[in-house]
């Protein structure tokens, strides 16, 4: 099977690594040509454009910023749908709006082609390893067809259900992961004002009840300094308005959520849509005229677990009754 791989960016890019790294025949295409051609230098073709990638490839994997640049890649003027074929395959691994998915998979469907929303999660380290959760929405069918794909890239492969429950769930998790960021963004803040070693700090939470893989990835990098998880503010943004979205749809009345949606919101109007999500902690510095650092913490994360060939999760079940 040849893979095309659009979105070379700071997860795709690794996701694309992996496939390429065992050994995957990859055609790849980006806006950004240095990315491209560092790919080609180590044995991947290229596309000049989405529609020229879907004639020569059996799959098509976007992983993409946006809603609005996902829509471009499938129906734009060179987007692929302009030559797809009945039988090719799309696997969408953006963290994107559901609907979209729903709709430009509608267009796929249309021409004989199968769809499926897989976004990941686990953070860039775990995506550089193989070692990152995919969740994945489709057919069944279409599902375990692209399964081997799936273990490939990551190590944790839960089927969700229907097109459209992947990119649900993953806006579901990283709004818990948003919320935990800006609830350790005052712990660890507070502990610094409080006169507390940041290091024992860290330690006491990590094999605490208030433990959580947030605190162990993201706050290494804020207590380093250097506040470097390859996630933006304009990103946290995006995915919480996407939650927000959902939410409402369903007539939930949330109360956390904008409160957090305001503070990254802030957050991004302050120090940039490109400033590191973890910064948000800067916000708490600035007004309590502190730094919250440790000592011989890192400045990015990197996975420590070998990289091994993935499984599927399933989901729990209890008997009928119980």
């Amino acid at each position: 099977m040849r893979i095309g791989f659009i979105g070379l960016g700071n997860v795709g890019g690794k996701l694309a690594g992996t496939l390429l790294r065992n050994g995957h025949s990859l055609v790849v295409r980006d806006l950004q040509a240095p990315l491209m051609q560092s790919f080609a230098q180590r044995g991947a073709a290229t596309a000049a454009s989405p529609r020229e990638m879907a004639q020569q490839v059996d799959l098509i994997i976007t992983c993409l910023p946006s809603p609005a640049a996902s829509a471009a890649v499938v129906e734009g003027a060179d987007g692929f749908l302009q030559c797809w074929r009945a039988g090719q395959i799309w696997l969408e691994m953006s963290t994107t709006d559901h609907a979209e998915v729903l709709r430009l998979g509608a267009l796929i469907d249309a021409r004989g082609g199968l769809v499926m929303d897989c976004p990941v999660s686990g953070g860039c380290h775990r995506a550089a390893t193989g070692n990152i959760s995919i969740f994945a929405g489709g057919e069944r069918a279409t599902f375990e067809r692209v399964l081997p794909l799936l273990t490939t890239m990551g190590r944790r492969i839960l089927h969700t259900g229907p097109l459209g429950s992947a990119s649900r769930l993953k806006v579901v998790t990283n709004y818990l992961c948003t919320l935990h960021l800006a609830a350790l963004a005052e712990a660890l803040t507070v502990c610094k004002v409080a006169g507390l070693d940041m290091n024992t700090a860290y330690e006491a939470i990590r094999i605490s009840s208030g433990n959580s893989f947030v605190h162990e990835t993201e706050s290494q990098v804020i207590l380093n300094g250097s506040r470097d998880i390859n996630f933006t503010m304009e990103l946290v943004v995006k995915d919480m308005g996407l939650f927000d979205q959902l939410a409402h749809e369903h007539a939930v009345p949330l109360e956390l959520s904008p409160l957090v949606l305001r503070i990254f919101k802030d957050g991004q109007q302050r120090y940039g849509a490109r400033e590191f999500s973890p910064n948000i902690i800067r916000r708490l510095e600035d007004a309590c005229d502190v730094k919250v650092l440790g000592e011989g913490f890192p400045a990015q994360i990197t996975d420590q677990e070998p990289e091994e060939r993935g499984y599927e999760v399933l989901a729990r079940r209890g008997e009928p009754g119980a």
